[in-house]
């Protein structure tokens, strides 16, 4: 059986705090799991995803950013990105000291176009990223793309998408991914906003979420 335990780790600025998902069969690998300007770690579409992720034999680390941390409400503030992308490639190297075989970073929305633009400035820190509605432009705002790091990225990627997300649709999701030079692949979830999971109990999402992130990390990697 899986195991859960709420981790910290206050020894450098700025502190890593979350949940540690620890496999009853560990693979070896590992990722790293955070979330939108709006949620936190707790997020339902986390929580579906890191068990998934657990029962498939990963270790996961689902945890807050350094935003979050300070504040329990309100979005974060541009400025202070920087130190959001600290805290991720903090967890991804607390993540290499607890697990021997691959360390890959994913994230919802705000979350997980800070953990490419991490990877796009550090190529070499992660072999795989997972980006999870991947917030292209402010609701209609069409022409301001946050695609500027997009022809640096050379991390291979496999992006997640609701076919009804406000923040981009999937004909403005597949033109964006032409700028990338690294290997990518486009999950289209139909009739899915941008928290990507619906309301029933048993959406099996997460699951296929995984399922296709074994499958393209083991071609490519």
């Amino acid at each position: 059986m899986n195991a859960v335990h709420e981790f910290a780790d206050l020894t450098v600025e700025p502190a890593v705090r979350g949940f540690l998902h620890q496999p009853a069969e560990p693979s070896g690998d590992a990722i790293v799991l955070t979330h939108g300007a709006g949620a936190n770690c707790s997020s339902r579409l986390l929580t579906a995803l890191a068990g998934a992720f657990a029962d498939a034999g990963f270790m996961v680390l689902r945890c807050d950013l350094p935003f979050r941390q300070s504040r329990r409400f309100g979005p974060p503030f541009p400025a202070l990105a920087p130190r959001d992308r600290e805290g991720l490639r903090r967890a991804v190297e607390i993540l290499r000291q607890k697990s021997p075989g691959r360390i890959f970073l994913g994230g919802h929305s705000y979350g997980g176009r800070q953990a490419s633009i991490l990877a796009a400035e550090q190529p070499e820190m992660v072999p795989g990223l997972l980006l999870l509605s991947y917030p292209l432009h402010p609701p209609r705002k069409p022409t301001q793309l946050r695609t500027a790091h997009f022809p640096q990225l050379k991390t291979s990627s496999l992006f997640v998408h609701g076919g009804r997300d406000p923040f981009g649709s999937h004909v403005e999701m597949s033109t964006a991914l032409a700028l990338l030079p690294g290997k990518h692949l486009l999950i289209e979830v139909e009739g899915a906003g941008h928290e990507l999971l619906g309301k029933k109990k048993d959406d099996d999402l997460p699951a296929r979420i995984v399922q296709t992130f074994q499958g393209f990390f083991g071609r490519f990697i």
